[in-house]
């Protein structure tokens, strides 16, 4: 929907007024507003673009070479399934409106598309806010106004002038609040009110109760009058709203309630989903190419049934004959019919082949063009020749209406399922429920009502009211309640999850039982649903490096097949001239030109360059989708393609390998230091560490702690506050993490030390050999030595071990038999990393190694050109998994955006290592399938309808028959790649029996 008078409304910024000031700040912040588009890299911005017009990959190809020919767009990827470009570009250089005028000039029609989110704003780095200041009377007041805000946390700058009490701040609102700033002011003695950002949002209203002029006009007015909406634009057609604003000043649910409130419940607002909308614009595209096919039916029955069934039918055929002027009245009928099929509802394919051409590029509409017309105007040419000549050649118009009418309804199927291949993202959209209970409370926190709003209009910070049964309508925490959760549609977790107070929830997933309470705390593109869909919809967006292959193809593809069916014109014409076949081949009252026209028009509307652009990314999309049924993520077809290449997978040990759930099984004292003294000790250095290992020892010593003195709090909390106020824990200075050996403190002026051999020994510590044993005996069972020193003695020794999953062993023999090498990486002791590495049945084993290390691991793997995989939690294994050719990141839960990783395996289960690289393999054996069937497809019925096989089978396939099997081939490998729907991920039981392809 474009812009135009008619519909574009702006508003004054401080509700209409028309000042000389008023008039600044509208100046300001237009030369201030840096959009709401995600930035990427430093200075660079990301935005998509709906591109309409596009049918084959020559279209995609085009519509990125305009795009990369623009000075300033460092990165441009256009995907012909979903009508879109992704453009990465420097906004110094390149507006938004240059990069959709380069599309439109190109031949295409384009949209700048509004982001998916219409909840809240998503601020990117500082915005700058103004304020009106009162009370400032001289230069001084101004400096001790900017000295209270540059102060403040979260401020950058700040910039008061005194002539017009005004005052601009650039500040992070992740930092501090516009309330916080006006705050400040005020307490510092002066007056402050906020006045406007430089941020701004975008939503999408669809609008009903406007039913006249006048109903347009009241809605413009209570716009206008709002403070904070910047600009909108009403479309009285489709009641669809596009408002601008100022999230700082004026929040979605105030803008919607405030249409409904001041108009007195005349206008029912509903927001508009993104990509409901999208999917709406899929279905009018469906609707539209059906509407064309059936027309194109409509008009070809008629000329079908003069051509073959009418001469058998006496008195119809007789009126057939009827000599009408010059033509008789079965040319008549044809010619107007044809016409009508040829330049009205065939107009899409010259308007294409046009775009193309003056592109310098070629695509399919160019050759149904091509193929149509030349049947089309050599009928009309026999017919005028006939009238000045007397000789009445045979004409071809049904060749025209049939082809159009095959293609388009190849063109209807092919959009059909294609359609079917992004019922992942569908799926995921109706995932979240379209309304929500929000609970609304006084200043005391007392609950005084409950209403229903639209779930796209919640806000951080909302308390929602979720019943049995329903979904929960946004990302947050149980403040009330407890229930089970079904969170398999996210997390891929079939086992129900039990929500407490303080439990997290994600939004879209169904509560069971009980009533719950939960407090917004992640909201439109925060929120995890909306990460996953937004990650899902990239991953579809991206091409695969083997689809570089199907682009050159089709930039060469249309002008081999044009010089083919030249080449077949001429052998059949010059062949027939020469008397090398005989008179009985050509139709009746035909001639060479003809009989060798038609095998030419058959070579040319028989070709299929859709089914090679289509091969991949519709196999890349179902893949994307299927894995996201199953709670792996896959960021790109790139990753996909590299995935199933893995020669190496790398492991970490600590919650990979192992369940992560760290238990201290032996607490041996080697001095006559009490137990329950060590163990205090121990707990109290410990407590201060993140380490789940510390975690561990923190909660054994407090278990202990517990059975020795039933007074103490028996919560399980780990190491709160309120632990240490319970008077078991010791007081401790100078804590430090020594990453890779232990930690190290101060308790009663004497230094603790705890960790592994490395730390006792850099501190020149002695083990003696009897304590030696005993932690060699520890590290032999797969368990972890822990030494404690205190005041430089060595004091004891605890012993800690982490279990290993349970699919751990079946996974590593799984992946041996697909011809994957697992391999660990731990920072364990070598004894410990031996032990476990035994258990689960892997032979490749690197121990010792620090965090830091462990990319210089994977990369030693990679010397000899092997594709190596790594899978850690995706926080501390960053390094590594960013080193890795392809990083999955285990048990992610809802931290789905985790940059290092190309795969995020929503589970905390190693099966989903198998089912990536399975899904991998499958697909690209589905995608090199649809190669050999597109390649096979045109190797094999070009020649046929060259007339190869004519002179000795007697096989002549007509023009209308060639087009069918070019509008069903793209439809084919459509239906080969939707097969990979039905993949189903492999199980525990059947993992065994893969077997390397």
């Amino acid at each position: 929907m474009a812009l135009s008078n008619r519909d574009l409304q702006l508003t004054e910024l401080n509700g209409g007024g028309s000042s000389d000031g008023d008039d600044r700040e509208d100046e300001w912040l237009l030369n201030n507003y840096d959009g709401k588009k995600e930035r990427i890299g430093d200075g660079m911005r990301r935005i998509q673009v709906g591109v309409t017009g596009m049918t084959c990959a020559a279209c995609s190809n085009s519509v990125e070479g305009a795009l990369m020919g623009l000075k300033g767009v460092a990165k441009a990827s256009v995907a012909l399934l979903q009508n879109k470009a992704d453009v990465v570009f420097d906004p110094d250089l390149v507006k938004d409106e240059d990069i959709k005028n380069a599309i439109e000039d190109a031949g295409f029609e384009a949209e700048i598309l509004a982001e998916s989110s219409t909840s809240g704003p998503k601020p990117q780095g500082t915005i700058v806010g103004q304020y009106t200041i009162g009370g400032m009377t001289c230069a001084a007041c101004v400096n001790s106004v900017e000295g209270i805000l540059r102060g403040l946390p979260g401020v950058k700058r700040a910039v008061v002038a005194l002539a017009t009490s005004l005052g601009e701040v650039e500040y992070d609102p992740t930092v501090i609040s516009k309330d916080d700033i006006a705050n400040a002011i005020e307490d510092a003695g002066f007056e402050a009110s906020f006045v406007q950002s430089s941020g701004q949002d975008k939503i999408l209203l669809q609008v009903t109760g406007v039913l006249c002029e006048l109903d347009a006009h009241f809605l413009e007015g209570i716009l206008s009058n709002f403070k904070g909406v910047r600009q909108f634009r009403f479309d009285k057609i489709s009641g669809e709203l596009e408002v601008l604003f100022d999230p700082e000043a004026l929040s979605s649910r105030s803008l919607v309630d405030g249409i409904a409130g001041r108009s007195n419940g005349k206008f029912q607002i509903r927001v508009m989903n993104p990509f409901a909308r999208m999917t709406s614009r899929d279905s009018e595209e469906t609707s539209n190419m059906f509407r064309l096919f059936i027309s194109s039916l409509f008009l070809s029955i008629p000329v079908f049934f003069i051509r073959v069934i009418c001469p058998h039918i006496p008195l119809v055929y007789a009126l057939l004959l009827w000599r009408c002027g010059p033509f008789l009245m079965g040319d008549w009928l044809n010619w107007a019919l044809v016409s009508v099929v040829q330049f009205v509802i065939g107009k899409r394919f010259y308007t294409a082949a046009g775009r193309a051409l003056r592109n310098g590029s070629t695509n399919m509409d160019v050759l149904v063009a091509l193929g149509t017309s030349a049947a089309y105007f050599y009928s009309v040419g026999a017919l005028l020749y006939g009238v000045v000549t007397g000789f009445w050649s045979p004409t071809y118009f049904e060749t025209s209406a049939m082809l159009i009418t095959f293609v388009l309804f190849g063109k209807y199927l092919e959009i059909l399922a294609k359609g079917k291949t992004s019922d992942a993202i569908k799926k995921l959209v109706e995932l979240a429920p379209a309304t929500a209970l929000l609970v609304v409370k006084d200043k005391v926190g007392k609950c005084i009502e409950e209403r229903e709003i639209d779930a796209l209009l919640i806000q951080s910070g909302d308390t929602l009211k979720v019943l049995p049964g329903t979904k929960l309508p946004a990302d947050g925490i149980v403040v009330w309640g407890t229930s089970y959760v079904n969170e398999s549609m996210v997390t891929g977790e079939a086992v129900p999850v039990l929500k407490e107070i303080n439990s997290p929830v994600i939004g879209g997933t169904i509560n069971l039982h009980g009533v719950l309470h939960i407090q917004a705390t992640k909201v439109g593109s925060d929120a995890v649903l909306s990460q996953i869909i937004s990650l899902v919809e990239t991953a579809q967006m991206s091409k695969a490096p083997i689809q570089k292959f199907a682009d050159f193809v089709a930039s060469i593809f249309v002008p081999i097949v044009v010089t083919l069916a030249l080449f077949t014109w001429l052998c059949w014409y010059v062949a027939g001239v020469l008397g090398a076949y005989p008179e009985q081949w050509l139709p009746e009252n035909g001639t060479h030109f003809v009989f060798a026209l038609m095998f030419s028009i058959s070579v040319v509307v028989i070709a299929c360059p859709c089914a090679l652009g289509l091969a991949t990314p519709t196999a890349v999309m179902v893949a994307t989708g299927v894995g996201a049924n199953n709670g792996v993520l896959i960021k790109g077809g790139d990753a996909l393609e590299r995935a199933q290449k893995i020669k190496y997978v790398i492991f970490d040990k600590t919650g990979t390998l192992t369940q992560g759930r760290a238990t201290v099984t032996t607490a041996k004292v080697f001095t006559k230091m009490d137990r329950g003294e060590f163990l205090t000790l121990v707990a109290s250095a410990e407590a201060s560490s993140e380490h789940p290992l510390a975690k561990a020892v923190v909660a054994y010593a407090r278990h202990f702690h517990f059975f020795d003195d039933p007074s103490l709090n028996p919560d399980g909390q780990s190491h709160s506050k309120e632990s240490t106020a319970s008077g078991w824990l010791l007081d401790v200075s100078d804590f430090s993490a020594l990453p890779g050996r232990g930690i190290q403190c101060f308790i009663s002026g004497k230094q603790v030390l705890v960790g592994n051999r490395k730390l006792l020994n850099e501190s020149g510590i002695t083990i003696p050999d009897h304590v030696e044993s005993f932690v060699v005996e520890l590290e032999e069972s797969a368990r972890t030595g822990i030494l404690v020193a205190y005041d430089d003695n060595l004091i004891g020794v605890m012993g800690i071990a982490d279990p290993v999953k349970r699919e751990a062993a079946v996974v590593v023999e799984g992946l041996l038999k697909m011809g994957v090498r697992p391999v660990m990486v731990t920072g364990d002791n070598w004894r410990t990393a031996h032990a476990v590495a035994r258990e689960i049945g892997i032979l490749d084993v690197m121990a010792d190694v620090m965090p830091a290390g462990k990319a210089d691991a994977v990369r030693s793997f990679q010397k000899d050109g092997s594709i190596v995989a790594m899978v850690g939690d995706g926080i501390n294994d960053s390094p590594a998994l960013a080193a890795a050719d392809v990083g999955m990141a285990i048990g992610a839960g809802t931290d789905i955006a985790i940059e290092a990783a190309d795969y995020v395996l929503m589970r905390n289960s190693l099966e989903d290592v198998i089912i990536a690289i399975d899904l991998s393999r499958k697909t690209f054996a589905r995608i090199r399938l649809n190669y050999i069937f597109a390649m096979a497809y045109n190797v094999i019925a070009i020649p046929i309808a060259a007339g190869v096989f004519f002179p000795s089978l007697g096989i002549k396939l007509p023009p209308w028959a060639a087009g069918a099997c070019m509008a069903l081939s793209s439809v084919s490998v459509v239906c080969s790649s939707l097969l990979l729907r039905r993949y189903k991920k492999p199980r525990l039981t059947t993992i065994l029996e893969i077997t390397v392809e």
